[in-house]
């Protein structure tokens, strides 16, 4: 089993930064794929951004703003957001995969205010 653990949200104004940081515990393999999706109210969970060896991928409305990175002996990923708009404004999710197997964290609130 897998556990997720977020932390680092909360509430920041327009411009500013904040860091989340994800840590996955339990039965971890060395090969996963670890990332973050959002959830903003009244719409569906989207990638943001996800990581596996070395490789990062993000979704286009935060490139250049957000960065992913990890720490495999921690087995915790990062999310560095900076120049935060309102529009970033949502639950925030960690994301692990392994052997095709999702697991997800609990969420955390990201409230970016204008």
């Amino acid at each position: 089993q897998v556990q997720l653990v977020e932390s680092g949200g909360g509430l920041v104004q327009s411009g500013g930064s904040l860091r989340l940081s994800c840590a996955a515990s339990g039965s971890i393999f060395s090969f996963n794929v670890m990332g973050w999706y959002r959830q903003a109210p009244g719409k569906q969970r989207d990638v943001v951004a996800v990581i596996g060896s070395g490789v990062a991928n993000y979704v286009d409305s935060v490139k250049g703003r957000f960065t992913i990175s990890r720490d495999n002996v921690k087995n915790t990923v990062y999310l560095q957001m900076n120049s935060l708009k309102p529009e970033d404004t949502a639950v925030y999710y960690c994301y692990l995969q392994q052997s095709g197997r999702p697991y997800w964290g609990q969420g955390i609130q990201v409230t970016v205010s204008s």
